[in-house]
C-alpha cells in the first residue's frame, strides 16, 4: 500500500479554516481565515472576520493617497471595503483579497473568481472607483511552516470547507464565524456545547 506523504494530500487553497472552541492560540480564537496558499512547504492565508481599529477611507488618508477622511466619499463599492486583522505575520505590510476583474502586475490568481494584490495600485484604484467589484484588505496574514497546518488539522484545531465569496467579501464582520460554521451544518452553539466532552 502507497504510503501517503504531505505531497498527495489536497491543497486548501481556496478554503476556509474555522478555529474549533479548544484552539489555544488566543490571536486565533473564533477566526474564520481564507487560505490562499497551501502546498507541502507551507500555507498562508487572511483571516477574514476580525477587524483592525482603522477604516479603509482612514488607511487611504494615512497613506497620502486621499485628502482628509472627512473630505472623501468612496465611490461605490470602495465604501464597503473592511479592514481585517489578517494574522500575525508582518502585522504592518497591507495585502487586498478581491474578485478577480482587476489586475495588475502585482496581482495573483488565488481561486476561482478570487485574486490577490499587495501594492498600493488598488487602493489607488479603488479609491478612483476604477477597482475591483468587491474586496477586502488585510494587515497581515496568517502562516504556517511545512507540516504545521496538517497537524493543528488533525489535533481538531481546524475544521475545513470550501470558502464562500459572499462570506469573504461581506463588510459586516461579525456574523462570518457563524456562516462558516453553518455551511458545514455546524451550529455555533452546539459547536460550543460540546468543546471539551469526551
Amino acid at each position: 500500500m502507497k504510503d501517503r506523504s504531505a505531497a498527495d494530500q489536497p491543497s486548501l487553497e481556496g478554503h476556509f479554516l474555522i478555529a474549533m472552541p479548544g484552539i489555544e492560540d488566543e490571536r486565533f480564537v473564533r477566526s474564520v481565515i481564507y487560505v490562499c496558499a497551501h502546498s507541502p512547504s507551507g500555507a498562508m492565508g487572511f483571516i477574514i472576520n476580525k477587524a483592525q481599529p482603522i477604516t479603509f477611507a482612514a488607511l487611504l488618508t494615512q497613506l497620502g493617497i486621499v485628502g482628509d477622511e472627512d473630505e472623501i466619499r468612496l465611490p461605490g463599492k470602495g465604501a464597503e471595503v473592511c479592514v481585517c486583522m489578517g494574522g500575525p505575520v508582518e502585522r504592518g505590510r497591507g495585502f487586498v483579497l478581491h474578485s478577480d476583474d482587476y489586475d495588475s502586475e502585482s496581482t495573483v490568481s488565488v481561486a476561482e473568481n478570487i485574486a490577490l494584490t499587495p501594492t498600493l495600485d488598488i487602493l489607488k484604484a479603488i479609491s478612483a472607483g476604477i477597482g475591483p467589484q468587491a474586496a477586502m484588505m488585510a494587515l497581515g496574514y496568517a502562516g504556517w511552516s511545512a507540516g504545521q497546518l496538517e497537524a493543528e488539522i488533525a489535533a481538531n484545531g481546524w475544521l475545513t470547507c470550501e470558502a464562500d465569496n459572499a462570506i469573504i467579501f461581506d463588510p459586516v464582520l461579525d456574523g462570518k464565524y457563524g456562516r462558516a460554521l453553518g455551511l458545514l451544518g455546524i451550529d455555533p452553539v452546539f459547536l460550543n456545547s460540546q468543546a471539551g466532552h469526551a
